[in-house]
């Protein structure tokens, strides 16, 4: 063939190959969450003390090496979370009080290398307790953290983990619902 045809062989295969129509990539998409409807459920009576829970959570032993005797995981099937909830008596010893505060906020910090945004709140509850309530954004293994006391007697803490590598962002639903669960198993807490 000659160089004529080539080029012409090559213009009409240029031209064939464009089209007026514009492509447009997708949007980023995220995994669907549906969520369930909310229901309730009272811890058992055999622990210091009671709350109302998530009837889409699991009741479970604490299985780690340093579990204690009342220290529970709250598992959560659907989302393969976590709120890992663990029990200290105080005994009214001051010094002992703030050691837990004090080793609540150490753990809670721990984050601050992957963390950034940590908002705390502090919220008085029905049973005239104060709690310590702490969202951490960015990718950090615990979302929400909380602290309780009385200051006389019990002392409660409880911290979210997914067991997942999903991003946080991904995960932002989940997230929101089991902090509304938390906030309301606070504000049902009754020391026993």
């Amino acid at each position: 063939m000659k160089k004529s045809n080539w080029l012409w062989i090559g213009l009409a295969l240029f031209f064939s190959a464009c089209s007026t129509e514009t492509y447009l990539p997708k949007p980023r998409g995220y995994n669907r969450i549906d969520l369930p409807e909310r229901e309730f459920q009272i811890l058992p009576d055999s622990f210091p003390y009671s709350f109302e829970f998530s009837k889409h959570a699991l009741l479970l032993k604490d299985s780690s090496w340093i579990s204690e005797k009342f220290w529970i995981d709250l598992y959560y099937p659907y989302f393969d979370a976590s709120v890992e909830v663990s029990y200290k008596p105080i005994l009214n010893n001051q010094k002992l009080t703030e050691e837990f505060v004090s080793t609540s906020y150490k753990l809670t910090a721990q984050h601050n290398v992957k963390a950034y945004a940590i908002e705390e709140a502090i919220i008085p509850l029905p049973n005239g307790s104060i709690a310590s309530f702490t969202e951490l954004e960015g990718e950090v293994p615990s979302q929400l953290s909380f602290h309780v006391t009385d200051s006389a007697n019990h002392f409660l803490r409880g911290a979210l983990y997914f067991k997942t590598a999903t991003k946080n962002d991904s995960l932002a639903p989940s997230i929101k619902f089991i902090k509304e669960d938390v906030l309301h198993m606070l504000n049902t807490l009754k020391w026993e």
